[in-house]
């Protein structure tokens, strides 16, 4: 039985390469997309089974990503894990109570994402 699809919203590519390189070595089916705008057109097409999702992101930021898919029916079940540096304790509440279902800070260790 395959693993689950996950869409990873990385604007940095060795966070990116990495995150993916350790999922997918996992089994699991592994999309990455670089921006905001690309991670919202990409969910209509592939609609994952979680999304890992950064805060700072070139154009729309991951905040506004997370309020867009919480709003629409369709994408408002799909899990969020944000995974930022932005690790205040402001930022990880504004971000759970936007809808994220659970916050990681950078850096932050493979195997901790993947348990």
């Amino acid at each position: 039985m395959a693993k689950a699809s996950i869409l990873i919203v990385e604007d940095d590519e060795d966070i990116l390469e990495l995150i993916s390189y350790n999922l997918g070595k996992e089994g699991y089916t592994v999309v990455g997309v670089r921006s905001g705008e690309e991670a919202l057109e990409k969910i209509g097409n592939v609609y994952p089974d979680l999304i890992i999702l950064d805060i700072m992101l070139p154009g729309i930021d991951g905040t506004d990503v997370l309020r867009s898919l919480k709003r629409n029916n369709e994408t408002a079940a799909i899990p969020v894990i944000m995974a930022t540096a932005k690790s205040e304790d402001s930022d990880i509440v504004s971000g759970l109570e936007l809808g994220a279902d659970d916050y990681i800070a950078k850096p932050f260790s493979p195997k901790v994402l993947i348990a």
